[in-house]
């Protein structure tokens, strides 16, 4: 089913990183939908108010976020897309506002730990730690804060109205995370896969999963992820969440028909298009930043 303006449920605010990767998969011509928690993104597509959600999934530095493999499950929702996003993260605050009338730093907790080798830099700076990085743009500008500025991407600051006072503050300018696309069974449409997420478990005994990874190797499968999660309230129990590659469709049936016989409870969340947009140019700092830099240590010298 063609839709022509997507309703795409996001968890934080317009700006967020998660609506940069709706804008980034979908397009400009998206409607997101803001949700306080994962959880209420899918209730948002359950209750047919959204016809996608966007989620993150894992993170190059953060690693995976455990919760959410948990929804895939309890919901239901097949997956139908990928979307992988560079973090980026810049320095912001109201027009104006010059670096030396600094006080404060506000940002969600993995985008200030993300920016460790900027703090060290400007150790007198003061951090405050918030829910999301648009949030704390869209604070600065609602409170007209002067002597604060917020962490977050460069769509928070063209939103919201702030000035970039320094682009690129993260300390590993490699780092990516990965989001899901998710939608209703009947509006799933019909396209070439490459790419599969898969949900099973097997039996507690000596060489159970390695039967299953065996049978992807000698199907010349590439298993891009595995993730094990304990089963509430079963001891030594564990659902195993694993992403799967393939160039050709038969490799994948084989493989899907042989390792049936090896678990229980299996699940294909979802049967899609890998991502495969090359990685960005890390871009060297701009002059203006560099003079902000060198500017500030002259002061804290003097």
């Amino acid at each position: 089913m063609k839709i022509e303006i997507p309703k795409v449920a996001i968890q934080g605010i317009r700006a967020s990183f998660h609506e940069e990767a709706a804008l980034k998969y979908f397009g400009e011509n998206t409607e997101t939908i803001e949700c306080n928690s994962f959880k209420q993104t899918f209730e948002s597509l359950k209750n047919r108010e959204a016809d996608y959600v966007v989620m993150a999934i894992e993170n190059s530095i953060a690693g995976s976020i455990l919760p959410n493999y948990t929804l895939l499950l309890d919901y239901g929702f097949p997956v139908v897309g990928e979307i992988y996003l560079p973090i980026q993260l810049h320095l912001m605050a109201l027009p104006g506002v010059k670096f030396e009338d600094i006080k404060y730093v506000t940002s969600h907790p993995i985008a200030l730990r993300q920016c460790v080798d900027f703090f060290d830099e400007y150790p007198h700076l003061k951090i405050v730690e918030s829910s999301d990085t648009a949030a704390c743009a869209k604070r600065i500008r609602d409170e007209q804060l002067t002597d604060t500025v917020a962490i977050a991407n460069a769509l928070a600051a063209k939103l919201y109205g702030l000035d970039v006072l320094e682009r690129r503050i993260e300390s590993n300018k490699r780092n990516f995370t990965r989001f899901l696309i998710l939608t209703h069974h009947d509006n799933i449409e019909k396209k070439p896969a490459n790419k599969a997420s898969l949900c099973f478990q097997v039996s507690n005994k000596v060489g159970a999963l390695a039967k299953v990874l065996n049978i992807f190797a000698e199907e010349g499968i590439n298993m891009s992820k595995i993730q094990s999660m304990p089963i509430l309230g079963k001891r030594n129990e564990y659902n195993f969440y694993v992403d799967v590659e393939w160039e050709e469709q038969k490799q994948y049936d084989a493989s899907i028909r042989q390792i049936l016989k090896y678990t229980h409870n299996f699940n294909i969340l979802g049967e899609y298009e890998r991502h495969d947009d090359e990685h960005p140019v890390t871009p060297k700092p701009h002059r203006a930043e560099r003079s902000i830099r060198k500017y500030i240590n002259i002061r804290r010298n003097a």
